[in-house]
């Protein structure tokens, strides 16, 4: 675990650097979808940039919840949607809402939003989040965990478009 903010968001931005990678990629490479039995399960890279992006937005939420408060109202609304609907669904309704969205704001999200979420961390006192475990937990889960679980992802996405 982690003692100090500082040490975790560098952890967090050398993580979410490879990630950075599909900014790159032409509208057609992030729209194409990958196979249905492959690591992306039949994603899109713009479907991992929404899946990624959105959950960072729910961490960066809750940022902005702590920044002010000893609880984060987001933390409580989403541990209830996971409990009730599960993450599955969670997921899909995310993905849904980003694909209707232009890829010019799709990009724009993915970009801006890991910085949104380091700078509201940085003012967020340690005491709510680095050492509260389960705040703490909350953000692993939806930054260096989340990253780490979609790897498999982002180098399917970039050897399609490499194809």
């Amino acid at each position: 675990m982690y003692v100090d903010a500082l040490s975790f968001l560098e952890d967090e931005r050398e993580a979410w650097a490879p990630f950075e990678a599909l900014v790159g990629l032409a509208d057609a490479d992030l729209a194409r979808a990958l196979p249905e039995d492959g690591p992306a399960r039949g994603w899109s890279g713009r479907d991992l940039m929404a899946h990624l992006s959105g959950w960072q937005q729910v961490a960066l939420d809750a940022a902005r919840d702590l920044a002010l408060r000893e609880t984060s109202a987001t933390m409580e609304r989403v541990d209830a949607e996971s409990r009730s609907a599960g993450e599955d669904a969670i997921n899909e309704r995310m993905t849904a809402e980003w694909r209707k969205l232009p890829m010019e704001e799709v990009r724009r999200r993915f970009t801006t939003t890991p910085g949104e979420l380091r700078g509201y961390l940085t003012v967020v006192p340690e005491a709510r989040w680095v050492k509260n475990t389960s705040h703490l937990e909350f953000f692993l889960e939806n930054t260096l965990d989340h990253y780490e679980d979609h790897v498999a992802e982002l180098q399917a996405v970039l050897a399609l478009a490499r194809a």
